[in-house]
């Protein structure tokens, strides 16, 4: 397939690209055509950038013939960018018939427009009025007003198109991941699982490529978060799937065998199913889940809308701002109802709940008294009523977020040595019915433990992406408990088994994992509240005193002699120059004659530099991905080779454990 060429290599403003631009412009992205991948909007950067250029010297009263020719150059180099960008997007809807139509239209628009602009910036068709010796850039200030409209909006356009593209190809590959899993669920031969397998596996890698990709190119945090909890399902299921389904051949008259198995298909279809809603935007009822509320979410709208007083009395009603705190509160029964809660937690909690309530009363009769003087301000009695109601709030959810972890800390710690986990593999391996039935019910407790703890900390994970990652957490634990189960029963039943042991010990290991994965999530909450958000850890290579060598001695402040002191001081005074002569040269380039003829060199080298990465639909070819078996009749041969190539194939391309949401 085309390829858009380069990459913009622009770093990003806070807003999007052009936002000043497209509102000075009156431009808004047309309907259905949303940018929701950050390599649409990196695209953008480049062209947004040089059209703002022109635009803020439309009206420029003077200008030197410099200038003038400058901006000549950045109209020429608009020109001949797109004409390569359209070049590229034609030869992309030759390939795509779907879509070729439309493409084509947004093609063509956008060479007219950069033709249009070139026209009203060459120095040979302007106006050079000498009556009063000013010098007129466009003579036709609307017109490229309106050229950089319809060029904004027909670029975006075939970026779109374009994204549509990967979209299509990551459905298609979840497509061909189904087929071949329904025949997996089917096969009665272990010669045949083996086969389609080899197949499966190869499709899995395509499809992990293809979402790893547009995984970190989501703009949306939350459904970046949503694609990696997914992700990860799907890295898991499928030794899971491996393991559950040659126990059912192995086995297939064993029940619980069954229920194992189905139950990992049935999880590998929901995550593939939830990619593809993430990727397509979309839910099957056509409508989007709204998804659980969290106190830490309720609250911060609830001190939002308080805090907004001060800017608008008339704008809220106080029923309003009642029903929110309402249903804050409600959602603390979570912690007060909890059996995990200690009884000092509960107290203040239960404390602090009453004094908001008595708050937000005492808020409501300085804000109606306020609106019944017909303020416009607020007043002091209110401003210290809203005061005093945020720092209840802030008090209470710094109770909460006390509450919520250390329970957590405490269960985790706890169950860190997986007692029930190594006392169910022994008792399976002994064919001890009864004694795996009793562990099976504390490891149910154990589950039912760690699914409250999950539930309590997404109420203070403090932001969306780590809200979605406590939500992965209680579904994992929801859904391995019962598998690891049904994996400990079929031991049971078949204590020799070597393939019923290693089954349960993948599941075992998945919920290991995920308790290990809990102690980073942990860590990753209490950053966020601490304030720590956004610091990078450091990594350092080489060895640091006391943290890699106890026996390192501290380093110790060293007086240096009339000659190294000399030697420092010369080096200093070179560093000097050096940082004089590069303040020197970068007040040239603050020069706006200088910066124009920049934007343009910019611009003339952007057609080799301005591809996403969407635009590359890569074919995977260059793993060295051959089949898994040599010999169909050496079994024992083909399932570690299956294992070993399963291991290294699905290490390359998934994440794991679930990559950190924080960085």
């Amino acid at each position: 397939m085309a390829a858009f060429p380069g990459g913009s290599g622009v770093s990003w403003p806070r807003s999007p690209p052009g936002a000043a631009l497209a509102t000075a412009l009156g431009w808004e992205p047309l309907p259905g055509l949303q940018i929701r991948s950050r390599s649409v909007e990196q695209t953008l950067v480049p062209l947004v950038a040089q059209i703002t250029t022109l635009i803020n010297h439309k009206d420029k009263p003077k200008k030197s013939d410099k200038t003038l020719r400058a901006v000549q150059q950045v109209g020429q180099a608009v020109k001949l960018a797109v004409g390569r960008f359209v070049m590229v997007g034609e030869a992309i809807a030759n390939e795509n018939q779907e879509l070729k139509e439309e493409m084509k239209v947004a093609c063509t628009e956008a060479k007219q427009a950069g033709e249009t602009i070139a026209q009203l910036t060459d120095v040979a068709t302007m106006d050079h009025p000498e009556s009063d010796g000013q010098i007129t850039i466009f003579t036709d200030k609307t017109g490229v007003v309106k050229a950089a409209r319809l060029l904004l909006s027909s670029v975006t356009k075939v970026l779109v198109l374009a994204d549509r593209i990967v979209i299509k190809q990551i459905i298609t590959s979840r497509n061909k991941v189904l087929v071949t899993m329904e025949q997996l669920e089917r096969v009665s031969s272990f010669q045949e699982f083996v086969q389609i397998f080899s197949q499966f596996g190869n499709e899995m890698v395509e499809f992990a490529h293809l979402t790893g990709d547009r995984q970190n190119d989501l703009k949306d945090e939350k459904k970046k978060a949503k694609m990696a909890a997914a992700r990860a399902i799907l890295e898991k299921c499928t030794m899971m799937l491996l393991t559950a389904s040659k126990t059912c051949l192995r086995h297939p008259d064993c029940e619980s065998a069954r229920v194992n198995k189905g139950a990992v298909f049935h999880r590998m279809r929901l995550a593939l199913e939830q990619v593809i809603e993430i990727v397509t935007d979309s839910r099957p009822s056509g409508e989007n889940e709204p998804g659980p509320v969290s106190i830490y979410t309720g609250i911060k709208e609830f001190k939002n809308k308080v805090e907004g007083l001060r800017e608008n009395l008339y704008l809220l009603s106080k029923e309003n701002l009642r029903a929110m705190l309402r249903v804050v509160l409600e959602h603390t029964e979570d912690f007060t109802d909890s059996a995990y809660t200690s009884h000092e937690n509960r107290e203040r909690i239960l404390e602090l709940s009453k004094q908001g309530k008595m708050e937000l009363e005492q808020l409501v009769s300085a804000w109606m008294y306020a609106q019944s003087q017909r303020k416009k301000d607020v007043t002091e009695d209110l401003e210290v009523a809203i005061l005093k109601m945020c720092q209840c709030m802030t008090e209470l959810q710094r109770e909460l977020h006390s509450a919520a972890t250390s329970v957590a800390a405490d269960v985790i710690k706890y169950h860190s040595d997986h007692l029930v986990l190594k006392a169910l593999k022994i008792c399976g391996t002994e064919g001890n019915i009864e004694a795996v039935a009793e562990h099976s019910c504390k490891l149910s407790e154990q589950k039912e433990q760690l699914i409250e703890i999950c539930h309590l900390l997404r109420h203070v994970s403090g932001t969306e992406p780590l809200e979605i990652t406590c939500l992965h957490a209680e579904d994992t634990f929801h859904v391995t408990g019962p598998q690891i189960i049904s994996a400990a029963e079929t031991l049971t039943l078949h204590p020799s088994s070597k393939i019923a042991k290693e089954n349960l010990d993948v599941f075992c290991e998945a919920w290991e994992s995920q308790l290990t994965d809990m102690s980073l999530l942990l860590r990753e909450i209490s950053d966020v509240f601490e304030g720590r958000r956004g610091e990078k850890r450091v990594y350092l290579s080489l060895p640091r005193p006391g943290k890699h060598n106890a026996n390192m001695k501290a380093l110790k402040p060293v007086r240096l002699d009339s000659e190294e002191q000399m030697k420092l001081g010369k080096l200093g005074l070179e560093l000097h120059k050096l940082t004089t002569r590069v303040d020197s040269e970068m007040e040239k380039w603050d020069d706006p004659e200088n910066e124009i003829v920049r934007h343009g060199q910019g611009l003339s080298s952007m057609p080799s530099s301005f591809c996403p990465p969407l635009a590359k639909l890569d074919t995977v070819f260059s793993l060295g991905l051959g089949p898994l078996f040599a010999h169909v009749n050496l079994k024992a041969k083909q399932e570690i080779t299956l294992n070993m190539g399963l291991n290294v194939k699905m290490a390359t391309v998934f994440p794991s454990p679930l990559p950190r949401i924080i960085e």
